[in-house]
Protein backbone atom coordinates (compact mmCIF):
# COMPACT_ATOMS: atom_id res chain seq x y z
CA UNK A 1 0.00 0.00 0.00
CA UNK A 2 1.52 3.35 -0.98
CA UNK A 3 2.03 5.93 1.74
CA UNK A 4 -0.33 8.86 1.15
CA UNK A 5 0.92 10.97 4.07
CA UNK A 6 4.61 11.83 3.99
CA UNK A 7 6.45 11.02 7.18
CA UNK A 8 7.07 14.02 9.42
CA UNK A 9 10.83 13.76 8.77
CA UNK A 10 10.66 13.45 4.96
CA UNK A 11 12.82 15.70 2.75
CA UNK A 12 10.25 18.43 2.14
CA UNK A 13 12.58 20.52 -0.03
CA UNK A 14 12.92 17.55 -2.38
CA UNK A 15 9.16 17.02 -2.27
CA UNK A 16 8.48 20.69 -3.18
CA UNK A 17 11.15 20.69 -5.89
CA UNK A 18 9.53 17.59 -7.43
CA UNK A 19 6.13 19.34 -7.63
CA UNK A 20 7.69 22.37 -9.33
CA UNK A 21 9.75 20.28 -11.74
CA UNK A 22 6.63 18.33 -12.72
CA UNK A 23 4.76 21.63 -13.29
CA UNK A 24 7.55 23.01 -15.48
CA UNK A 25 7.65 19.84 -17.57
CA UNK A 26 3.88 19.64 -17.92
CA UNK A 27 3.51 23.31 -18.92
CA UNK A 28 6.30 22.98 -21.47
CA UNK A 29 4.70 19.88 -23.00
CA UNK A 30 1.31 21.61 -23.18
CA UNK A 31 2.73 24.93 -24.43
CA UNK A 32 1.33 26.70 -21.37
CA UNK A 33 3.03 29.48 -19.43
CA UNK A 34 4.00 29.01 -15.82
CA UNK A 35 4.01 32.75 -15.14
CA UNK A 36 5.80 34.18 -12.10
CA UNK A 37 2.49 34.49 -10.19
CA UNK A 38 1.39 30.94 -11.09
CA UNK A 39 4.81 29.64 -10.03
CA UNK A 40 4.72 31.58 -6.77
CA UNK A 41 1.25 30.28 -5.88
CA UNK A 42 2.35 26.72 -6.66
CA UNK A 43 5.54 27.17 -4.60
CA UNK A 44 3.47 28.35 -1.64
CA UNK A 45 1.13 25.36 -1.91
CA UNK A 46 4.00 22.92 -2.46
CA UNK A 47 5.56 24.27 0.73
CA UNK A 48 2.76 22.76 2.80
CA UNK A 49 0.98 19.41 2.94
CA UNK A 50 -1.96 21.25 4.46
CA UNK A 51 -4.55 22.97 2.29
CA UNK A 52 -4.44 26.77 2.21
CA UNK A 53 -7.24 29.23 1.54
CA UNK A 54 -6.93 31.82 -1.21
CA UNK A 55 -6.49 34.66 1.27
CA UNK A 56 -3.80 32.72 3.15
CA UNK A 57 -2.01 32.33 -0.17
CA UNK A 58 -2.50 36.03 -0.90
CA UNK A 59 -0.82 36.97 2.37
CA UNK A 60 2.11 34.66 1.62
CA UNK A 61 2.50 36.04 -1.93
CA UNK A 62 3.36 39.47 -0.54
CA UNK A 63 4.06 39.26 3.20
CA UNK A 64 5.31 42.86 3.18
CA UNK A 65 4.37 45.69 0.93
CA UNK A 66 1.49 45.95 -1.53
CA UNK A 67 -0.51 42.81 -2.16
CA UNK A 68 -1.84 41.90 -5.57
CA UNK A 69 -5.59 41.92 -6.10
CA UNK A 70 -7.28 38.70 -4.92
CA UNK A 71 -8.39 37.99 -8.52
CA UNK A 72 -4.71 37.54 -9.42
CA UNK A 73 -4.38 34.63 -6.98
CA UNK A 74 -7.73 33.16 -8.04
CA UNK A 75 -6.70 33.25 -11.71
CA UNK A 76 -3.41 31.52 -10.88
CA UNK A 77 -5.34 28.88 -8.91
CA UNK A 78 -7.80 28.37 -11.79
CA UNK A 79 -4.90 27.78 -14.18
CA UNK A 80 -3.12 25.38 -11.79
CA UNK A 81 -6.33 23.42 -11.18
CA UNK A 82 -7.05 23.20 -14.93
CA UNK A 83 -3.55 21.79 -15.46
CA UNK A 84 -4.01 19.20 -12.69
CA UNK A 85 -1.27 20.76 -10.57
CA UNK A 86 -3.52 21.86 -7.70
CA UNK A 87 -6.64 20.40 -6.12
CA UNK A 88 -9.46 22.23 -4.38
CA UNK A 89 -10.45 20.71 -1.06
CA UNK A 90 -14.17 21.44 -1.13
CA UNK A 91 -14.91 20.95 2.57
CA UNK A 92 -12.16 23.38 3.55
CA UNK A 93 -12.58 25.85 0.66
CA UNK A 94 -8.83 25.53 0.33
CA UNK A 95 -6.21 24.39 -2.15
CA UNK A 96 -3.46 21.79 -2.17
CA UNK A 97 -0.55 21.19 -4.55
CA UNK A 98 -0.93 17.87 -6.33
CA UNK A 99 1.96 15.61 -5.53
CA UNK A 100 0.88 12.80 -7.86
CA UNK A 101 0.77 12.40 -11.57
CA UNK A 102 -2.67 11.29 -12.67
CA UNK A 103 -4.93 11.87 -15.61
CA UNK A 104 -6.92 15.07 -15.81
CA UNK A 105 -10.41 14.47 -14.48
CA UNK A 106 -9.29 11.38 -12.56
CA UNK A 107 -11.20 10.75 -9.37
CA UNK A 108 -9.05 11.42 -6.33
CA UNK A 109 -9.96 10.53 -2.78
CA UNK A 110 -8.63 12.99 -0.24
CA UNK A 111 -7.89 11.73 3.25
CA UNK A 112 -7.90 14.68 5.66
CA UNK A 113 -6.29 14.30 9.09
CA UNK A 114 -8.38 16.01 11.77
CA UNK A 115 -5.36 16.31 14.09
CA UNK A 116 -2.48 17.63 12.00
CA UNK A 117 -4.48 18.97 9.03
CA UNK A 118 -2.41 17.10 6.44
CA UNK A 119 -4.18 15.86 3.32
CA UNK A 120 -3.23 12.71 1.45
CA UNK A 121 -4.30 11.64 -2.03
CA UNK A 122 -5.42 8.03 -1.98
CA UNK A 123 -5.58 5.72 -4.98
CA UNK A 124 -9.24 5.45 -5.91
CA UNK A 125 -9.54 3.40 -9.09
CA UNK A 126 -11.99 0.93 -7.54
CA UNK A 127 -14.13 3.74 -6.11
CA UNK A 128 -14.03 5.60 -9.41
CA UNK A 129 -15.05 2.51 -11.36
CA UNK A 130 -17.96 1.86 -8.98
CA UNK A 131 -19.20 5.45 -9.24
CA UNK A 132 -18.94 5.44 -13.05
CA UNK A 133 -20.80 2.11 -13.30
CA UNK A 134 -23.53 3.28 -10.94
CA UNK A 135 -23.91 6.60 -12.78
CA UNK A 136 -23.98 4.87 -16.17
CA UNK A 137 -26.68 2.47 -14.96
CA UNK A 138 -28.76 5.53 -14.06
CA UNK A 139 -28.11 7.23 -17.40
CA UNK A 140 -25.99 9.89 -15.73
CA UNK A 141 -22.62 11.20 -16.92
CA UNK A 142 -20.57 12.53 -14.01
CA UNK A 143 -18.43 15.59 -14.64
CA UNK A 144 -16.52 16.02 -11.40
CA UNK A 145 -16.36 13.70 -8.42
CA UNK A 146 -14.73 14.68 -5.18
CA UNK A 147 -14.33 12.30 -2.31
CA UNK A 148 -13.13 13.66 1.02
CA UNK A 149 -12.74 11.48 4.08
CA UNK A 150 -11.78 12.89 7.47
CA UNK A 151 -10.07 10.89 10.16
CA UNK A 152 -6.65 10.48 11.74
CA UNK A 153 -3.48 9.79 9.77
CA UNK A 154 -1.13 6.97 10.79
CA UNK A 155 1.51 9.43 12.00
CA UNK A 156 -0.92 11.13 14.41
CA UNK A 157 -2.42 7.81 15.50
CA UNK A 158 1.06 6.58 16.51
CA UNK A 159 1.97 9.79 18.33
Amino acid sequence: MPEVFPSPDHDHDRCSASVLKHAETLCKERHERLTPMRRQVLEILAGSHKPLGAYEILELVAPEGPRPAPITVYRALDFLIAQGLVHRIESRNAFLACSHSHAAGALVAFLICERCGAVGEAPSTAISDAIKASAKALGFTPKISVIEVTGVCAHCARG
